[in-house]
């Protein structure tokens, strides 16, 4: 039967949500006869959503496809600031569950013809006078569209007690509007073939029923303050998306990100400076004479721009340069040539900004790169957008045991790559020094092995 529609009729159907979702953005969803919770695979991607709630007597149907709307690993990975909760219970439409109020948005696909006239009548009571939602979508067959699907005698279904013609649909709809305060426009999805649409009508008649004075408007039914204490549906599956409005969430984002970016500034900063260092001149000299080419190049900027970089103290600048002599060999002391700031205008690097007021540096001592977070803030949008303001990233980063900040609590430390192998070098120095090598060495040589079988008497070892 389908085959005749393209998109296919029940994507037609789903597509007619989606549209009215996207246009009038509501916060709650309601959908009810679920069933395989195909309209709500759908609904789950569209922002704005808070609450999808899915509602069917079928249960174990269920059951077996709930599991699809779980989160995405992307969900986990790249969290938004959109807040949903999706929840599928089982139940019965002609029910009322104190729970169900409040939707911005009930829909009834291809549902009413599945129930007994009677509990037609239940059904509107239920959702049009007890949940009130401020609007329904109903879809049912058109059955004056039956005569012109191929193959097909009787109702477009077994379990089909009715199929309604236009008119007995709007006599319904009309009447659902009167008693329970709600207007309606009639339209639908499957057009008829050319010339039919006017005699015929769509294939999948729809009511978008409103309801009248907003959120205050509407009749609420007299025996309602009795009957909310009631929770007859059954709760069968529940799910909080990850959201960046999870302060837990929002922190686990926000320091993976400056964790990132930290290596990453570093990173450039460290390839600048070494192309600076080879093209200060050939020949020999490593790090003191690339050292030496930043202070020459520092010595070039004005007084008022080294004040903005590095406000340090003229004593402190001279005590910086000192240069001393051991054993013959011209070395910087390690303790006061790190206290030197290697500049670099990383933030017009990385955002073509220009401004030339943060600047990484080496920091004394510590062998650790400086990143302040203004650069930080400054290079990185999506650290911008997750903190909002350097204030609110220092705050946020302050007790996390990831992130080690400097005393003044304005930079991310971070270590020099050097550092690593230096300290690999010393290990393997003081294990020379200690000479536990040497002695491992030995106890393994040759000779010491043969004057051990020596001492072996024939015949082997004897235990006494």
């Amino acid at each position: 039967m389908e085959p005749m529609f393209s998109p296919p009729l029940h994507r037609q159907r789903h597509q007619f949500v989606i549209d009215f979702v996207k246009r009038n953005k509501p916060l709650k969803v309601l959908d009810l006869g679920c069933g395989e919770c195909s309209l709500l695979k759908l609904l789950k991607f569209h922002h704005g959503i808070d609450l999808l709630v899915g509602l069917d007597l079928d249960g174990a149907k269920v059951k077996k496809k709930m599991h699809a709307l779980a989160p995405l690993s992307t969900d986990y990975l790249q969290p938004s600031y959109d807040q949903l909760r999706l929840e599928l219970y089982q139940g019965s439409v002609t029910q009322k569950d104190a729970r169900f109020r409040g939707f911005d948005l009930v829909t009834s696909i291809e549902l009413i013809e599945h129930l007994t006239l009677a509990d037609v009548e239940r059904f509107s009571e239920v959702v049009f006078g007890h949940m009130t939602p401020l609007a329904v979508i109903v879809s049912t067959p058109n059955s004056e569209y039956n005569p012109h699907l191929p193959g097909l005698e009787g109702f477009r279904h077994s379990d089909h007690k009715f199929e309604w013609t236009r008119a007995e649909f709007k006599s319904w709809a009309l009447k659902a509007c009167v008693e329970f305060g709600y207007e309606v426009e009639f339209t639908g999805v499957g057009r008829a073939p050319p010339g039919l649409q006017e005699c015929v009508g769509f294939c999948s008649q729809i009511g978008v029923f409103h309801r009248l004075g907003g959120r205050g408007g509407g009749n609420v039914s007299l025996n309602d303050g009795a009957e909310e204490v009631f929770f007859p549906y059954t709760l069968l599956y529940s799910i909080n998306y990850p959201s960046l409005r999870d302060n837990n969430i929002l922190r686990r984002v926000l320091v993976s990100e400056v964790l990132c970016w930290t290596e990453e500034l570093k990173s450039r900063w460290m390839e600048e400076t070494t192309k600076r260092n080879e093209g200060g001149g050939s020949g020999g000299g490593g790090e003191e004479e690339g050292l030496s080419n930043h202070v020459r190049s520092a010595e070039k900027l004005t007084a008022c721009e080294m004040e903005m970089r590095n406000p340090v103290s003229e004593d402190q600048e001279e005590e910086d340069e000192r240069v001393f002599w051991t054993n013959g060999q011209r070395r910087l002391e390690s303790r006061t040539s790190y206290r030197l700031c290697w500049f670099l205008d990383v933030v017009a690097l990385c955002c073509g900004c220009g401004s030339r007021r943060p600047h990484l540096c080496v920091c004394a001592g510590s062998r650790t790169v400086s990143v302040p977070l203004d650069m930080l803030w400054s290079c990185c949008p999506k650290v911008r957008a997750l903190s909002g303001s350097v204030g609110n990233l220092r705050r946020l980063l302050m007790d996390e045991p990831e992130v080690k900040l400097n005393p003044d609590g304005d930079a991310v430390l971070v270590n020099h790559q050097e550092q690593d192998l230096e300290e690999e070098e010393e290990d393997r120095k003081d294990l020379e020094d200690s000479g536990f090598a040497e002695t491992r060495q030995s106890s393994d040589s040759p000779e010491q092995k043969e004057v051990w079988e020596e001492n072996v008497p024939p015949g082997g070892c004897s235990f006494k």
